[in-house]
């Protein structure tokens, strides 16, 4: 049987109920070091005090980064999802505030603001992906940075008439993003086989924006580009990238 969400899902949990947390911190992928590593680093280098992560999910990034000594605060819409940190060695460290991050505040001041993992893309219009760009801006103190890490939609592997791009296959798992090149709204679509036949399918919408997009996002926030690499390796960023990790500054 295939089927999107498992039981028990709580719907304010959103996209990642505990059908999709009991699963999220398996070893790979996105947990394995050689991703979580390289993040750590550039965000401890940009942080000059207190910093806040939009989306901080199961603390993948916000533990690690404690770890260090850089205070971290987090913001989650998911009560499945931030359960998971208080579990985690180090996890005491990190404080969670359940809400939504196009509006939630959390007390302080903060140096910096990230949303890593192509959260931003989890927000479906642009309205409220520049709710997020405004309050990023208001939990930052002057100067502050809002680092924004997400991939660039695959849209030149598209000929006429098409609309879906694979982006995974293994025994077992098929992954392809469906696009609306009209609105910029795609799906990321997961088929999972176990191998007595059963099917599990996940569908997650999102909204596509371009560097451009995010830059004018950032400037009605009051916020100006200061960095933009390719990744975490802070490379080039160039007709190729196929993602970025970019940073703005907020004005005194």
């Amino acid at each position: 049987m295939i089927g999107e969400t498992g039981t028990g899902d709580d719907p304010s949990d959103g996209w990642f109920p505990e059908s999709v947390a009991a699963d999220y911190d398996e070893p790979g992928g996105a947990n394995a070091p050689e991703m979580v590593t390289p993040a750590v680093d550039v965000l401890e280098d940009l942080a000059n005090g207190p910093v806040l992560e939009f989306a901080v999910g199961t603390g993948r990034i916000a533990i690690p980064l404690a770890a260090r000594g850089v205070p971290v605060s987090g913001i989650e819409l998911s009560r499945a999802m931030a359960a998971r940190i208080a579990g985690k060695p180090g996890g005491g460290a990190v404080g969670v505030t359940i809400g939504d991050m196009t509006k939630t505040r959390v007390d302080g001041e903060f140096s910096l603001v990230y949303l890593v993992f192509n959260t931003i893309g989890n927000v479906t219009t642009q309205d409220g992906q520049v709710d997020v760009f405004r309050n990023a801006a208001a939990h930052l103190r002057p100067g502050g940075l809002f680092l924004v890490e997400v991939g660039l939609p695959a849209l030149r592997r598209l000929p006429p008439g098409q609309d879906i791009v694979p982006f995974a296959m293994a025994p077992g798992y098929v992954g392809f993003d469906q696009y609306d090149v009209v609105t910029q709204e795609f799906t990321s679509n997961h088929v999972t086989v176990a191998p007595d036949g059963q099917g599990r399918f996940r569908r997650i919408p999102f909204r596509y924006v371009w560097p451009a997009e995010l830059d004018l996002m950032a400037r009605i926030a009051g916020m100006r580009l200061k960095h933009r690499w390719a990744g975490w390796d802070r490379s080039k960023f160039t007709a190729e990238s196929t993602r970025h990790v970019s940073v703005w500054e907020r004005g005194s």
